[in-house]
């Protein structure tokens, strides 16, 4: 397992973070993924629009997980609705 930092943006609305968290969560608990740090940033304006979206709820993960299951997060991650934009960035040096 690599250590892995994740940012998400959700759209801004309380109702969309709150789906879109739940399905993140899912997709981790799914893929035995550990997450050893979870920090809500709060509402925040974006530099553009995304979506047509000039707000976005950032949250910020820090976990272990296989590489492999990396990219059928992403593809999920896409097909989302509630979320705008994501990142994975590989910790490990």
């Amino acid at each position: 397992m690599r250590n892995y930092e994740f940012t998400v943006i959700f759209d801004a609305n309380e109702e969309q973070t709150k789906a879109g968290l739940e399905v993140v969560d899912s997709l981790f608990k799914a893929a035995n993924v550990e997450i050893t740090k979870q920090e809500d940033m709060g509402v925040r304006i974006l530099a553009y629009a995304i979506k047509k979206q000039d707000k976005g709820h950032y949250v910020y993960f820090e976990l272990k997980a296989e590489p492999s299951s990396i990219l059928g997060f992403e593809q999920k991650f896409l097909l989302t609705p509630s979320i705008l934009k994501f990142l994975f960035v590989n910790s490990d040096k």
